[in-house]
């Protein structure tokens, strides 16, 4: 593998609209890497050629001098092990296992515990509905997630830049504070309540989306169409299998 000093041929097969791929985007820019991209069409049947690289038909994957990775945060995990950075200390640096540790049940903590909740708020029907898978969510962070942010400075552990935890959460951190702006997606009491009920994951979240490697590419209103589009399908097919 390369050093960190060297330059890998890296090509990143992506969609801009799928918050897993968005995880390695987010890697690869704070680590400065330079890398091409390929966009896969997620509204359509993978081709051939993208199944050959990787047959799951799933974004990302990543060509790292020819070596193809798959899974957004195994592909995370990767690229910052294989360049020290500030995301993360190594495991043979001095309080390195200890900071992984944390990273990883900070991460493991915010898809466990979170991201169902989120899902089912953006599928629930407008109205009183949404409104209780919203405060769902809520309480989910201040149970789950404020305790592990109050040393937040203002990102993961005391850092004053991103950490893997980030990386590995900001994609669907920005997916949560745009869409409560869309109605149809999140209620917009989402917001108010975080920021009242949880002023540590406010303080974070709120700076986490406005990292440049978080923004790179990141368009929140083509994003949140394609979303209340999909949304809606998926409430319409819900609705018939009944």
């Amino acid at each position: 593998m390369s050093s960190s000093t060297e330059s890998p041929k890296i090509t990143l097969y992506t969609s801009y609209a799928c918050p897993w791929a968005h995880r390695s985007q987010i890697a690869l820019r704070e680590l400065a890497l330079p890398f091409d991209t390929v966009i896969v069409d997620l509204s359509v049947p993978r081709t051939p050629e993208y199944l050959a690289i990787n047959p799951r038909g799933l974004v990302p994957a990543l060509s790292y001098n020819g070596i193809i990775l798959t899974e957004s945060a195994i592909v995370s995990q990767f690229l910052v092990d294989t360049h020290p950075s500030h995301l993360e200390k190594a495991s043979t640096d001095e309080g390195g296992p200890l900071q992984r540790a944390r990273i990883n049940f900070f991460v493991d903590t915010f898809i466990g515990k979170l991201l169902g909740l989120y899902m089912a708020t953006l599928k629930a029907e407008v109205g009183q509905e949404k409104e209780g898978a919203g405060r769902a969510i809520v309480d989910a962070v201040v149970k789950e997630l404020e305790p592990l942010l109050g040393d937040a400075g203002p990102f993961f552990g005391g850092s004053d830049r991103l950490t893997l935890a980030e990386v590995q959460t900001a994609s669907f951190v920005t997916r949560m504070l745009s869409f409560a702006e869309y109605e149809a997606l999140l209620p917009k009491s989402l917001l108010t309540s975080l920021e009242a009920k949880a002023p540590n994951f406010w303080k974070w979240a709120t700076a986490v989306v406005k990292e440049d490697s978080v923004n790179y590419k990141w368009d929140a209103k083509a994003v949140s169409e394609r979303t209340i589009e999909r949304t809606e399908k998926l409430r319409k097919e819900a609705a018939a299998a009944k």
